[in-house]
């Protein structure tokens, strides 16, 4: 069936929705944002789809992300008198997500008394704030009058603050300008619309289809280069500047942060500090008063390596980790991080330390190795070609978790990258530098910052 995941399990809770491929998952636009697409083109009859069924599998999908700030894309394209929902449908369903007394014994993450008291939100509200406070975009591409005059229709029952959330796009040029492109999962319906809709335009100048040919990079780039270009640049300095900068300022004073990484920050912002590390200034996160500031850079740092740290080969065999039992899973991660390059392992080593460190203060940040893992996922690793599937994240993020949670146990392996033991080469009295840095950084990340006395936190969970 076009647009199925081929990885998907007959398994699934809505295996019979799912498996028509109108909703996915597309990675991150550029500001650290999950992206979730609905292809309208996808749909089948209505008398081949339960819509009920469809609604039910968008809060479940939905509700993987809803704690952190997301962006929907529906690409309008496709949906017709076949396939259409009802307006009485489309009516309950947004009545399902702006109801006022949700009821939370759905939601299988449990939400602190403390959290909702310092957010001053009640219980029967704390539905509603997920879905539409966190939705910080919707795009719809390709409108037409039936969603202009549908718009109209609910206009009268939609807040003015979230209407202005809500985007048109006539094209999918207009949509490159705000996420990363190459992650979408456009479906070839949508694209050859797109194409005959630039055709009937002719008359006019079409938007450039073709990608400019990249610049080379400034001598001081520090976004969206090579962790080889960073190491010539920076006399041989294995941690890149930027992720050694932000580590160190949110290990001083950010341990402790309800939410770290959780959050978003200002475009405008964001922006600024990437144009001041790209031309070699200094920052000082200090002057920006938001802790979550620096946590959103490290972030977009690694979101914009050219190839994932994980690496592009290193994929496949990552996703493979659920097949693995679980007892022995440890063992495996070591074994595929044995298949980096030395200098991603470095790299790597160090983030997972602090990341590790982060989630030992989980008591009083609320992030724990599996909320870190859901958001540094797809940080770490990506595809080659296109965007992770759903169904791909499962893995995905379970190897981030066991990566933070076993830390010590994974990166105090004797065997170092590429197969080569630590020991044989350190009986000469002096590793070989690559291994020295492995060495000096599971150092620096085990060196805890002073922090007032933290209560035991809960026993380990078994992967």
């Amino acid at each position: 069936m076009a647009g199925q995941d081929p990885t998907l399990s007959t398994s699934h809770p809505f295996y019979d929705v799912a498996r028509h491929g109108i909703l996915q998952v597309a990675g991150d636009d550029r500001f650290g944002r999950r992206v979730v697409t609905f292809s309208c083109c996808r749909m089948p009859p209505s008398h081949e789809l339960d819509h009920q069924r469809l609604l039910e599998y968008l809060k479940y999908m939905l509700d993987q992300y809803v704690e952190n700030d997301y962006t929907i894309i529906y690409f309008h394209y496709g949906l017709n008198s076949r396939n259409k929902p009802s307006l009485g449908w489309l009516q309950s369903a947004y009545k399902e997500f702006d109801r006022k007394d949700g009821d939370l014994t759905m939601w299988p993450r449990v939400v602190s008394n403390s959290w909702l008291k310092s957010s001053r939100l009640s219980l029967p509200k704390y539905w509603d704030y997920r879905y539409k406070k966190n939705l910080k975009a919707l795009y719809v591409v390709h409108p037409t009058s039936f969603i202009k005059v549908l718009w109209n229709l609910f206009k009268p029952l939609i807040s003015h603050k979230f209407g202005k959330k809500v985007t048109y796009f006539n094209n999918l040029s207009e949509l490159r300008e705000h996420l990363k492109y190459d992650q979408l999962i456009v479906p070839p319906e949508v694209l050859r619309y797109d194409e005959k809709l630039h055709s009937l335009h002719e008359g006019r100048p079409p938007p450039s289809a073709k990608t400019p040919p990249p610049r080379p990079p400034l001598p001081t780039q520090q976004f969206g280069v090579s962790l080889q270009y960073l190491k010539d640049k920076n006399q041989g300095e294995l941690i890149p500047p930027v992720l050694r900068f932000t580590v160190t300022y949110l290990r001083e004073k950010g341990l402790r942060t309800e939410g770290l990484f959780r959050r978003s920050a200002s475009v405008q912002t964001v922006r600024e500090i990437q144009r001041l590390y790209n031309q070699g200034k200094p920052v000082n996160f200090d002057d920006y008063g938001d802790i979550h500031i620096p946590a959103v850079i490290l972030k977009t740092f690694l979101r914009e390596l050219p190839q994932p740290l994980l690496t592009f080969q290193a994929y496949e065999q990552i996703l493979g980790i659920t097949c693995v039992e679980s007892s022995l899973r440890v063992t495996r991660c070591r074994q595929i991080l044995r298949s980096l390059p030395e200098h991603n392992y470095i790299v790597l080593c160090y983030l997972m330390g602090f990341l590790h460190a982060v989630s030992q203060e989980s008591i009083f940040n609320k992030m724990n190795s599996s909320n870190l893992a859901c958001v540094f996922g797809l940080n770490l690793i990506w595809p080659s070609q296109g965007a992770s599937s759903l169904s791909a994240l499962v893995p995905l993020n379970l190897f981030t978790e066991l990566l933070i949670e076993y830390y010590e146990n994974i990166f105090s392996a004797p065997e170092a990258p590429g197969g080569h033991g630590l020991a044989p080469q350190l009986q000469g009295g002096r590793a070989a530098p690559l291994q020295e840095a492995v060495l000096q950084t599971q150092a620096t990340a085990l060196t805890k910052p002073s922090l007032p006395p933290s209560p035991l936190t809960a026993p380990r969970r078994h992967l």
